[in-house]
């Protein structure tokens, strides 16, 4: 239901934008997200936003670089990704939540894309 997409091999600084598809069910509620999960850590919280209010949430590293954004007409998420560094190299999740908040928890997260593998290099 979720498909991520967008990821590849960038040089530091570089940029770079994912993509979020959802199909199969529209969600008019809660929160869609993006996790990254580096090899050997667990899954982490980057960004989420609500699907109707818009209200955004960036975890603090990639605060001033990042950027999440929907497009409710095409059921999709954005994560837009500048000054990219080595350390945000990572698999990056799309997940969808009921939730409006607990969107830095990927327990309250139910819909889970593939996952798209991004590498910064230096």
């Amino acid at each position: 239901q979720l498909q991520a997409s967008g990821g590849g091999l960038v040089q530091a600084g570089g940029s770079l934008r994912l993509s979020c598809a959802v199909s199969g069910r529209t969600f008019s509620s809660g929160s869609m997200g993006w996790f990254r999960q580096a090899p050997g850590k667990e899954r982490d919280f980057v960004a989420a936003i609500n699907w109707s209010g818009g209200g955004t949430y960036y975890t603090d590293s990639v605060k001033g670089r990042f950027t999440i954004s929907r497009d409710n007409a095409k059921n999709a998420v954005y994560l837009q990704m500048n000054s990219l560094k080595p350390e945000d190299t990572a698999i990056y999740y799309c997940a969808a939540s009921s939730y409006y908040n607990h969107y830095d928890d990927p327990r309250f997260y139910r819909y889970w894309g593939q996952g798209t593998q991004l590498t910064v290099s230096s």
